[in-house]
């Protein structure tokens, strides 16, 4: 759907209470900081953020179109087209490309049947190429929608995409075994904790007695 088919875009009575209670956080006078939300609950609730919807974000927060649309143009967070129901993002920055981005990259391209910025005949899956999205520990790491998939190789790449195929929920985060950001190969200090109880009459962080 392009600009020109969405002619317009109001928020659902739901959403509008949520843009309401997001707006109050402001100060008087500071609602206009709003617009990131305010505009990440419109792109949930349509897919996208289209000229209609940044002229209504505009309108409701009191701003110049065009402030708005340097917004949208600026993070890549927003989506300037409509995308599939998996938006797939890998990250090709330095520490992904450094751990392999480049086999995830090729092998979602072959799984999903589509070039950067494409999306699948089905409708279901779009590709994107985005710069660093923050889960460097665990490169290479692939976003789709709201979740983290990391430490990936070609072959758990497949895996992921081709669950989602089969309209399943694969796990999300470290691939390979480890646990969140820990080592590869298991924790390598404070592997094991002792519990020493404080001297009879030492002080707690309160101050307290024991």
């Amino acid at each position: 759907m392009s600009n020109d088919e969405m002619q317009s875009f109001a928020f659902t009575p739901e959403n509008l209470e949520k843009a309401k209670k997001i707006i109050a956080k402001y100060p008087a006078g500071k609602q206009q900081s709003a617009v990131m939300p305010l505009l990440d609950l419109a792109q949930r609730q349509v897919g996208w953020t289209s000229q209609a919807v940044m002229e209504y974000v505009a309108e409701m927060l009191d701003m110049a179109p065009i402030r708005v649309q340097e917004v949208v143009t600026f993070y890549t967070m927003y989506n300037q087209k409509p995308v599939g129901k998996f938006h797939v993002q890998v990250c090709t920055n330095i520490c992904c490309l450094l751990r392999g981005c480049d086999g995830v990259a090729e092998t979602a391209k072959q799984v999903l049947g589509v070039e950067w910025g494409e999306t699948s005949a089905d409708g279901l899956f779009t590709l994107s190429e985005v710069e660093c999205l923050g889960a460097c520990t665990n490169a290479p790491m692939m976003q789709v929608n709201d979740d983290y998939y990391e430490d990936l190789t070609p072959e758990t790449t497949q895996a992921v995409l081709e669950a989602l195929k089969r309209g399943e929920t694969p796990k999300t985060g470290p691939q390979n075994g480890r646990q969140f950001s820990a080592p590869e190969g298991g924790p390598t200090t404070l592997t094991e904790l002792t519990f020493v109880p404080a001297p009879l009459g030492a002080s707690n962080s309160k101050g307290e007695k024991a």
